[in-house]
């Protein structure tokens, strides 16, 4: 078996050299780096990124840690988290925690087992306890979508309750007062957050939160088809509906098309996150922003700047919201 000594004498170069070209140092000149890569496939040589990571120190991996795989959602996010890192010769190792404690702590541990040099969480089952004692340890953590006062210097957020605020605030500058309100899960922090920002916007209205026209659901289509169908049989006047995320909207409006109902001519609805696909059905889906995929930019270059000393790196932790008035709403007659 080939070892980088032998890549060294062929290529005629130093050890250090040889390193160099490994790390991908920009101090070799490209002549060298040639040199290096022909003595290394010549001889079938792979480095030991075991050893390499033992001596150094430095694995060149980072955890990454996700609610799920699947939906429109997290997808951006990863995905700029490993453009930037393999900007940087960085790679990732993904685990998902399905928004379960057991599974998001098991992940941790599975994450901090492999040497990573940094772990990027995305986290909501776990306490703030339990994420500042993480942060104390001995592997860099940074978080996104979870603000924690304690370790704010770790948290990419964004500002959920005025997101929550500025979609319900829509609705009422069109005239509505029948609202309904469809939530993802309550044990979510940004779910609570949101749900503030549409009470503070009713309040400012002098409106009063109906708790039976709020409906706790999944954050899926299918459970916006589910929660609308709850709506639509308590017979109820609703004139607009509020939906935590866009999934579910989708999933509410497919239902009111199918009982007939107009959108939004008989009924407006206002989603959150702007993902792709609702700008492209009919009507178009009224949203707020949630650039998910820019927060993954952002911890990623955390991890650049905290871990590997790049200084050059500007790295945003503060998010604010953005409304897009789209065809699903519309002004009460």
């Amino acid at each position: 078996m080939a070892t980088i000594y032998d890549v060294s004498v062929m290529a005629g170069v130093s050890l250090a050299t040889v390193s160099r070209v490994m790390n991908n140092n920009a101090k070799v000149s490209e002549k060298t780096k040639q040199k290096v890569l022909d003595a290394m496939q010549v001889l079938g040589y792979r480095p030991n990124t075991i050893a390499q990571s033992l001596a150094s120190n430095c694995s060149n991996s980072i955890g990454v840690l996700v609610s799920q795989l699947d939906g429109p959602f997290y997808g951006p996010m990863m995905t700029e988290i490993e453009s930037v890192l393999r900007g940087a010769n960085k790679h990732v190792i993904i685990a998902a925690g399905h928004s379960d404690e057991a599974q998001e702590k098991d992940s941790v541990e599975f994450l901090m087992s492999r040497g990573c040099d940094a772990l990027i969480l995305d986290i909501e089952a776990v306490s703030d306890e339990y994420l500042i004692e993480l942060s104390k340890g001995a592997t860099p953590v940074v978080f996104i979508n979870r603000y924690i006062d304690a370790i704010k210097d770790r948290c990419v957020y964004l500002e959920n309750e005025q997101g929550g605020f500025m979609a319900t605030d829509h609705i009422l500058s069109l005239g509505h007062k029948d609202i309904a309100y469809i939530s993802g899960p309550l044990f979510k922090l940004d779910v609570r957050d949101r749900l503030k920002g549409h009470k503070r916007a009713l309040k400012q209205y002098n409106i009063d939160f109906d708790t039976t026209l709020h409906i706790e659901s999944n954050f899926k289509e299918a459970g916006g088809s589910e929660a609308m169908e709850q709506l639509l049989a308590m017979n109820k006047t609703i004139t607009a509906v509020i939906c935590a995320n866009d999934q579910m909207a989708s999933g509410a409006i497919s239902v009111c098309l199918e009982h007939g109902l107009r959108v939004p001519e008989d009924i407006s609805f206002i989603g959150y996150d702007n993902i792709p696909f609702p700008q492209y059905i009919s009507p178009k889906l009224s949203t707020v922003s949630n650039p998910i995929h820019e927060m993954g930019k952002m911890a990623a270059r955390w991890v650049l700047q905290h871990v590997y000393n790049d200084t050059e790196i500007v790295v945003e932790s503060s998010f604010s919201p953005e409304l897009f008035i789209r065809t699903s709403t519309k002004a009460i007659d």
